[in-house]
């Protein structure tokens, strides 16, 4: 028969192993709710961009030279004036979380569903632009300089109407939750008014950069 000591020493034991699982439990409980937390709150600073609706309002975009586009019905914008080529395109933020875009890649031809496009490629911003959460903004670009690598091919995509894929880089208000979003931009097929230069946009993919992408 056990002595009372020995008793003792299971009965101590024993306590301290269930202390000891119910202090694993209560932590990884504690850990999934910080996570499913710090999920909740990512997500309610997530910007998603998609091109803007055909019943949004009207924006007048204005460039440093003093040129001016006004895009409408959820049109881009792709003109050549004065040697100058001017792009455009209307934004719609469609998540709860303000958009602060960083930067841009365009090539002349459509992609699908190829490789993510690398971040060194990208063009950064000249200025801040945001688009608030349920509502639109744009982005926009140009290129003046001739001998800018990007200058004859985008021309000559302009003056063709082959049609432009655009990769906007963008975060949320913190720095964090980068995406790239591409659209593709195209001539109208019936371009009935006096602004031809206005067209038609959507959007094809998305890429999350500091997170696993869910595809």
């Amino acid at each position: 028969m056990a002595d009372t000591s020995t008793i003792a020493s299971l009965a101590t034991a024993g306590g301290t192993l269930v202390l000891a699982v119910a202090t694993f439990s209560s932590t990884r409980s504690a850990n999934r709710a910080a996570r499913i937390s710090e999920q909740s709150l990512k997500a309610g600073l997530r910007p998603v961009l998609f091109n803007a609706r055909p019943q949004d309002p009207p924006q007048k975009v204005g460039y440093i030279d003093d040129h001016w586009v006004r895009l409408r019905d959820g049109l881009a914008a792709a003109q050549i004036d004065d040697e100058r080529l001017y792009l455009a395109i209307p934004l719609r933020n469609v998540a709860s979380g303000l958009a602060v875009l960083h930067g841009w890649h365009l090539s002349e031809h459509r992609r699908g569903n190829d490789s993510e496009p690398s971040v060194d490629d990208f063009r950064r911003l000249q200025r801040d632009l945001y688009v608030p959460a349920g509502d639109i903004s744009f982005w926009q670009a140009a290129l003046r300089d001739r001998e800018d690598p990007l200058y004859a091919p985008t021309r000559e995509a302009i003056e063709a109407g082959r049609g432009i894929s655009i990769d906007v880089l963008y975060g949320d208000h913190e720095g964090g939750q980068r995406t790239i979003t591409r659209f593709f931009i195209t001539p109208r097929t019936h371009a009935g008014d006096e602004e031809p230069w206005l067209w038609a946009c959507s959007t094809s993919r998305h890429w999350n950069l500091d997170r696993e992408d869910p595809r």
